[in-house]
């Protein structure tokens, strides 16, 4: 069924809110208190240096979750924002914070109108947050490069978009193709009440390049994470079985034009 941007925004934010703490439950030995883990396939800022030299830099993280990667940022010596849409998740932003001492400034926002100056940060950074739940992902692409200064850094995970031909499963039931690439008819849960509660967006490769693109960004990479050897973790549909085939995420690195 289709899902416009209000009607995303609105589910996604019950929805994260009601599943925040079973989320944290479930993830949050995996992804720390303070690191920044890109994905699912375990692959970290710590070892591949995407964000580049991060010390002294103005730094937003985009739909933070409970603000672990916005804190490894700040221990980097960087000046950290983190926003979220949802609250629920916010308040284990601040649980995070009161464990760890390390806090940085949160705020609720959405990211297709965020409230921040022209030009406020130098790198922004999203790692599975925000984007894929978006109706109106160009838009947000335009708000993320209106905040960033020329020059600036626009680095985000997000589920490959080869995923969306398969069923969301991590055993032999996920290696049979059952929709289109092409077929970019949003995922919608829905309540008792036939009420939207679960919104998520498909893009493919090239409709997220030329969304960049249009946005004002240089793509300067994509990365496709191969599974680790010997890494036996599992996540929803990730899992060694698939990751051995087919990838599971995609990274995309881009810096904000110049002129």
């Amino acid at each position: 069924m289709p899902a416009d941007q209000p009607t995303s925004s609105r589910a996604n934010r019950r929805w994260w809110d009601a599943d925040a703490d079973d989320y944290h439950a479930e993830h949050g030995a995996f992804l720390g208190d303070a690191d920044l883990v890109w994905c699912p396939e375990d692959l970290r800022e710590s070892q591949v240096g995407l964000l580049g030299e991060l010390t002294g830099r103005r730094v937003l993280e985009v739909g933070c979750g409970a603000a672990s990667c916005a804190r490894w940022v700040r221990r980097q010596g960087a000046d950290v924002v983190a926003f979220d849409l949802s609250a629920g998740m916010l308040e284990h932003a601040r649980a995070g914070a009161g464990r760890t001492g390390t806090t940085v400034p949160l705020v609720q926002a959405d990211v297709c109108a965020l409230p921040f100056a022209d030009g406020a940060f130098d790198v922004a950074f999203s790692a599975f947050g925000a984007v894929p739940f978006v109706a109106e992902s160009g838009s947000a692409m335009t708000e993320v490069a209106r905040v960033l200064r020329p020059g600036g850094r626009w680095v985000f995970s997000a589920t490959h978009p080869m995923r969306w031909m398969f069923a969301d499963d991590p055993g032999p039931a996920g290696l049979t193709v059952i929709q289109s690439y092409f077929d970019r008819t949003p995922y919608v849960e829905v309540d008792e009440a036939g009420v939207p509660a679960y919104v998520e967006h498909h893009r493919t490769l090239g409709d997220r390049i030329r969304e960049l693109v249009a946005a004002g960004f240089t793509v300067l990479d994509v990365i496709e994470p191969e599974w680790p050897e010997g890494f036996t973790g599992t996540w929803g549909q990730w899992s060694p079985e698939r990751g051995a085939l087919f990838p599971g995420t995609a990274v995309y690195v881009s810096e904000r034009r110049i002129g």
